[in-house]
């Protein structure tokens, strides 16, 4: 019954660009598995083959082809997230982790997440930033300026 309610019938160009798709090999895995997906639905299987196969549950194929009607190929791209965007990007981040990772100032004998967090202001690179955020920002990395072993 379901999928008749949403019928998935490609055009001979969708088709291609599907297949191209999983051809290519440098796609998400989620976005595969949607094409893949949409290529058996098309062929005529039914969602519990399909589900078994590609490893998509039967609610998300379900979803995916209501989807299709409304949006054709582009249903298989994850759509924006919301919510506020990081404040800090990864090249800022990373540049955080060698400083973390470099010799501390003289008079001192290692960093301290204040100091981090003092000297990325020093040199420019934020207008403020509090040392809970460089934890964080260390703690991905699992670097820990405490520990002199640490390192990236």
């Amino acid at each position: 019954m379901q999928n008749q309610l949403y019928p998935v019938r490609l055009q001979r160009k969708e088709r291609s660009s599907l297949l191209h798709l999983c051809k290519k090999g440098t796609v998400e895995v989620q976005v595969y598995k949607r094409a893949q997906a949409l290529l058996l639905a098309h062929q005529g299987l039914k969602d519990r083959e399909i589900a078994s196969q590609v490893g998509l549950s039967r609610t998300t194929l379900v979803n995916l082809r209501r989807r299709f009607q409304q949006e054709r190929l582009q249903c298989i791209y994850d759509q924006p997230r919301s919510g506020r965007k990081p404040r800090f990007d990864g090249v800022l981040r990373a540049k955080i982790t060698a400083l973390a990772c470099s010799d501390p100032p003289e008079g001192y004998g290692r960093w301290s997440l204040r100091l981090l967090a003092d000297r990325v202001v020093e040199l420019g690179w934020v207008e403020s930033i509090h040392f809970d955020t460089v934890g964080r920002i260390l703690k991905k990395t699992n670097s820990n300026p405490i520990r002199s072993e640490a390192g990236v």
